[in-house]
């Protein structure tokens, strides 16, 4: 699939798979960025994504984020939509410092992973009942004994 991506800084390399068999593709980020001690920051990733139709893309963060750099991302998954890539729309990363020291994300540093996955919408149809039983509310499939 082809996929249209500007960089705010064409110095820095496009976003690119690790490996052969990987399902996200690495985005960098664009300059240093401290983020001071239990506080939230944005990290800026360098792109502006044009989503294809029926697409979303999804931003996670990298699985070794707190123990490498003891952030998290606090909203776990990002969603960008197809129409979300306007000259400014550069996409960020949102994290939060769960240390009591500052952190800063240096320049062309991976914190966080894209991913493109189809989607399909929604034509709701409203009923009264969906004739099934109840299962018994949140959690109730993993009740340990």
């Amino acid at each position: 699939m082809k996929v249209q991506v500007a960089r705010r800084d064409t110095s820095l390399e496009l976003p690119r798979y690790a490996s052969r068999g990987a399902v996200g593709f690495d985005l960098i980020t664009r300059e240093d960025t401290t983020i001071p001690p239990g506080a939230f920051g944005l990290v800026p990733s360098n792109v502006i994504v044009q989503v294809p139709a029926g697409y979303a893309l999804l931003i996670l963060p990298r699985s070794s984020l707190p123990r490498k750099k003891g952030l998290i991302c606090p909203h776990s998954i990002g969603v960008i939509d197809e129409d979300y890539h306007g000259p400014e729309d550069e996409i960020y990363v949102q994290v939060q410092n769960i240390t009591g020291e500052p952190v800063t994300v240096e320049r062309g540093e991976r914190i966080a992973q894209g991913l493109l996955v189809k989607i399909d919408r929604a034509e709701w149809t409203e009923v009264e009942d969906h004739g099934a039983e109840t299962r018994g509310g949140f959690g109730s499939t993993g009740t340990h004994h």
